[in-house]
């Protein structure tokens, strides 16, 4: 058995806040260390319940926070932030199935830092679905036949894999407030939770289907304001629909879908607001 493990950072234990997440801030030692130990717990369970390969993505930001060299020797990584799948780089079709840790809400839902790739995105869709990076992610694995068996993060993230993904198995290992406070579980429970979902989700991995993208998908981005909309359409193939914000590309697959995303992100990312 081979899975893939995307870590993001804003789901893990006991962080609140933009100061936990932002590498210049003082709580981000702290919180990449959490978040190490909540991949080698997923990591354990998985290779305790007969996974001969594990590859681990770190998913946040510049993808560099996860601290190898304490990383459970069992997994390899993929750390670095240039991907051209970014959250999902190299996952494939010789994957059994996927878990997505650390994750959040897409944006404008509730949950703790809830956004979907940066703030300067309102919305976004995959034909007439409303996703973030969870359901973008996960249509990826779907593209290649791999469920995502388990995802983990706060709350709000779990219902929002539980809506998208009939059957998947969620740890929430902590309770958004509001966006910028939680109640957590200690770092501890986590991590006891994490390995008992984990093999809960590789015994059922059979049951969980991959959540299958539309062919030849239209994505749809809406952003905050009309000068980073102007940025994503200078994207050939992108045009802004009249009136909105919103900046429409028709993808030949998911994947051209998912690389286009990222291509009108960092050109809206060069909007100023002087």
């Amino acid at each position: 058995m081979k899975l893939y493990v995307s870590v993001d950072m804003e789901g893990i234990t006991g962080l609140p806040d933009y100061t936990f997440v932002d590498s210049s801030r003082h709580n981000y030692e702290r919180a990449r260390r959490i978040m190490t130990e909540e991949a080698n717990a997923i990591i354990r369970a998985a290779v305790g319940n007969g996974a001969k390969e594990v590859l681990v993505n770190d998913s946040h930001s510049k993808m560099n926070n996860l601290l190898v060299e304490e990383l459970h020797p069992d997994a390899d990584l993929i750390t670095g932030d240039l991907k051209a799948l970014s959250m999902v780089q190299s996952l494939d079709e010789t994957f059994d199935g996927a878990i997505f840790a650390g994750y959040h809400a897409r944006a404008g839902q509730p949950g703790v830092m809830s956004h979907s790739m940066t703030f300067g995105v309102r919305n976004m869709y995959i034909n007439d679905v409303a996703i973030g990076e969870l359901g973008l992610n996960a249509y990826v694995a779907g593209h290649f036949g791999v469920p995502v068996i388990l995802v983990a993060g706060d709350d709000c993230a779990c219902r929002e894999a539980e809506a998208l993904i009939p059957g998947v198995v969620t740890a929430a290992v902590k309770q958004s407030i509001s966006r910028s406070a939680v109640k957590t579980l200690h770092p501890t429970k986590a991590r006891a939770l994490l390995e008992e979902k984990t093999a809960e989700a590789i015994g059922k991995r059979s049951s969980i289907q991959p959540l299958v993208p539309p062919k030849q998908p239209t994505l749809r981005i809406e952003f905050t304001n009309y000068g980073q909309a102007e940025w994503a359409a200078l994207m050939p193939g992108c045009e802004i629909e009249p009136g909105t914000t919103v900046v429409k590309f028709e993808a030949k697959d998911i994947l051209e879908a998912y690389r286009a995303m990222l291509v009108m992100v960092e050109l809206a990312m060069q909007t100023k607001f002087c």
